[in-house]
């Protein structure tokens, strides 16, 4: 049972993006645990089904959702309810998984007394960090590392989201001593055809086993 966590940066990177290629190269199920937002969307799980083609039971339901496009412990409030960590427990799968976090990073609260990088460090599934290759990746990317590797969470390399920088992916390989596993170029329009092409420049799943960078 291979398990990936993919976190972001800062929100609205492209992790489900990135899913998405991610779980068509490596025939991956997906699982988002926590999802905020649906007032404004359908969610990451519908989008991971339609950019892909996934059957239902490859998509498993989020534990948690909530209408508001806020930070969980914030969205979870506003319902009157809250999350408990303790019952975010990655479902079995017998293909490779592909867990996203929340929107925001590593340090989004769930509740009022843990973050998102909490209840990772309980897990320690090599991550994958999903970043813009836009002017300041490299601080937050790098700042991204630094809290993996103070818990000592496997990173398994990050990918960049946006027109093509290697200047920025120059930066963040050397300083953060990590892979930029693939890139993915500004686009135009993203549907499923868009998917299988980029899925194309993703490294094998083994490969990326492989070099998983322990802290």
């Amino acid at each position: 049972m291979t398990r990936f966590f993919v976190t972001g940066t800062d929100t609205d990177v492209g992790k489900t993006l990135a899913c998405a290629c991610l779980a068509v190269a490596w025939d991956a199920d997906y699982w988002k645990p926590v999802q905020t937002g649906l007032a404004e969307e359908p969610g990451d799980t519908a989008t991971i089904a339609a950019l892909t083609g996934m059957s239902a039971d490859r998509l498993q339901a989020p534990r948690y959702s909530f209408q508001a496009p806020l930070a969980p412990v914030a969205a979870a409030a506003l319902e009157e309810s809250e999350i408990d960590p303790a019952a975010i427990v990655p479902p079995f799968s017998t293909r490779p998984l592909l867990i996203e976090g929340p929107g925001g990073g590593l340090m989004v609260p769930l509740d009022c007394s843990t973050l998102a990088v909490d209840l990772l460090s309980v897990w320690r599934y090599p991550t994958i960090v999903v970043a813009r290759s836009a002017r300041g990746t490299i601080n937050h990317t790098l700042l991204t590392i630094e809290a993996l590797r103070a818990r000592k969470i496997p990173i398994a390399g990050v990918v960049m989201n946006g027109p093509l920088n290697g200047g920025n992916r120059a930066a963040i390989e050397k300083h953060g001593g990590v892979p930029v596993i693939f890139e993915i170029p500004e686009l135009q329009r993203v549907t499923r055809a868009v998917i299988a092409e980029l899925a194309h420049a993703v490294p094998p799943l083994g490969e990326i086993l492989a070099e998983a960078i322990a802290a």
